[in-house]
């Protein structure tokens, strides 16, 4: 456990946050600036937001001797990734009143809006209050917001692990009341008795905890990389229950050796929602406990994991629930991809999976595809459902109303942007980065849209146009786009600049490897060029490019 005289200043924030509100109302009264007190600035996290900056116009500002242009991200809490149409509409009006007006698709399922002024912040809030939306603990050392598989196909088990997701994600929030106090109604009356807290306590998780569900074949939430990642167990289509594995994560901090990107480990097997529920809770009190509270580059539950070894975790975890886990269960995944176009599930109801880049939905001068998905919300006959890939599913339309949907998905040129799109394009993920991620060192998905267009003929050159390789970008080591985790994976390094990383297996069972540093476009294209080559040439039958480049890794000195 953590020296209590050896803590780093964002605890000692918290702890003495009276219920994470510090001083946030003194803050937004606060004309004089756009940003907020610093402390403030970590309290306003568990409130699902950012303070954040247009780092495009930082120098413009400064030669004006104006402050940066100070803004907020807000992400709202939505475990499973589920709007309603009227809720979607509502989120568009929102998005255009309050923010820049991209709505964006995260890789943890949810939503998130950027560029809200500061006196924007509360009526953006209460907006959300007003479509049943909030964003608690949607950012901040508190578990996240719960993932579950998206696809349909799945169901009626899909729907099992989405209300899962949501018992965890309720189980899982603060006690606190000071969002409705800060954000809701400043003038409510909070009892502190409520408001004491036996999970998170007044100190709160060394960092942030995130928590996924998958149900094998498919692998479409990327489970491993998750700090509590469970695996339903099927038999004769049924959930038997959930292998539970603990500690991934994919942040890392370049020249800093201790950290490391990891996936879950198998701590093993509950047969009952119930026991599950319990293993979770303790998994989380036993990271609250044990979890490295003075340096925040090495408090993540994986390296908690690694200092006590997985036995010992496991057998701390054990003695809280008061009962063992069983061994694991064996499982398959097959894919790791979000299934495009109509498919149907066993009630009849009709789902279209279509790709959104990097998540972000806007309209542009030839492909109005924000406009689009305002006009089917209002037909008010289907739902949205996210995916962890960053696209969208619209979901439970009856077989009366699927003429009328698929005549908007093709008058909005939707349906026929998803169709053309390549498969690389659509196996590719992207974190935010510029201009708006004051952690970003490159570019991520304003540049590799432009990169995988440089790409694609290298792979028709090679006939591999139709592989499914996944390919992802973040903009500093970070892991926010879960570029540890691709087949090809960018991390920036600097502007234009990156390292290559390749190796990593088509499933999301094994990270990949560093190939080259520090290197920008011409010599990307000119390295993934001889790659395709080699892996053509020496491939066995049906050997992924992934398997391929980790065999070919292993034959380098």
């Amino acid at each position: 456990m953590t020296d209590k005289n050896n803590l780093s200043p964002v605890e000692r924030i918290k702890t003495g946050s009276n219920g994470l509100r510090g001083t946030l109302k003194e803050s937004l009264l606060d004309d004089f600036t756009g940003a907020i007190r610093e402390d403030d600035q970590t309290l306003i996290k568990f409130h699902g937001m950012y303070q954040q900056d247009d780092r495009d116009r930082r120098e413009e500002r400064v030669a004006k001797k104006l402050e940066w242009l100070y803004s907020y991200m807000i992400r709202l809490r939505l475990p499973g990734g589920f709007l309603t149409s009227e809720q979607w509409a509502g989120l568009h009006e929102i998005a255009e009143n309050h923010s820049t007006g991209v709505i964006k698709i995260t890789t943890r399922q949810t939503i998130q809006l950027h560029g809200i002024l500061k006196s924007h912040v509360r009526p953006t809030i209460q907006n959300f209050n007003l479509q049943h939306l909030d964003s608690i603990a949607a950012c901040g050392d508190v578990n996240r917001n719960v993932t579950c598989t998206s696809n349909p196909s799945e169901s009626p088990m899909h729907q099992v692990v989405y209300e899962l997701a949501g018992k965890i994600s309720e189980m899982c929030l603060p006690k606190t009341k000071s969002y409705y106090d800060l954000w809701i109604d400043d003038e409510l009356l909070i009892d502190r008795k409520t408001e004491e807290d036996p999970l998170y306590q007044d100190r709160y998780l060394p960092r942030k905890l995130k928590i996924g569900i998958a149900i094998p074949p498919n692998n479409d939430v990327d489970v491993f990389i998750n700090d509590i990642a469970l695996i339903a167990i099927v038999e004769d289509d049924r959930i038997v229950g959930y292998n539970i594995a603990a500690g991934g994560g994919l942040g890392a901090t370049h020249g800093n050796d201790a950290t490391y990107a990891r996936l879950a480990s198998l701590l093993g097997f509950v047969d009952t929602e119930e026991k599950l529920l319990k293993a979770v809770y303790e998994i989380i009190t036993v990271q609250r406990d044990f979890g490295n509270r003075s340096d925040r580059k090495l408090s993540r539950l994986k390296y908690t994991i690694d200092k006590l070894g997985i036995e010992g975790y496991r057998n701390e975890v054990e003695k809280r629930c008061g009962f063992a886990l069983e061994p694991a269960r064996e499982f398959k995944f097959e894919q790791r991809k979000d299934r495009y176009g109509w498919t149907q599930n066993h009630e009849g109801k009709w789902f279209y999976t279509l790709f959104v880049e990097h998540g972000r939905v806007l309209d542009t001068e030839d492909y109005p595809l924000k406009s689009g998905l305002l006009k089917i919300a209002e037909t008010g006959n289907v739902n949205f459902r996210f995916t962890c890939n960053q696209n969208l599913i619209l979901s439970d339309i009856g077989e009366e109303d699927k003429a009328e949907i698929e005549h908007l998905l093709k008058e909005h040129g939707i349906s026929g942007y998803t169709e053309k799109a390549s498969a690389l394009r659509k196996n590719s993920v992207a974190c935010v980065a510029l201009n708006t991620c004051s952690l970003a060192l490159a570019e991520g998905q304003r540049y590799l849209p432009v990169l995988v267009t440089k790409i694609e003929p290298i792979l028709e050159k090679h006939g591999l146009q139709d592989e499914d390789i996944t390919i992802r970008m973040t903009g500093c080591p970070n892991g926010c786009g879960r570029s540890p985790n691709a087949e090809i994976g960018f991390v920036g390094t600097a502007y234009g600049k990156y390292n290559l990383h390749i190796g990593g297996d088509r499933l999301g069972m094994r990270l990949n490897t560093k190939f080259k540093e520090n290197i920008g476009e011409e010599e990307i294209l000119q390295t993934l060029d001889e790659l395709f080559g080699i892996y053509l040439k020496g491939r066995h039958s049906e050997e992924t490019f992934g398997d391929f480049s980790y065999r070919y890794l292993q034959t380098i000195p």
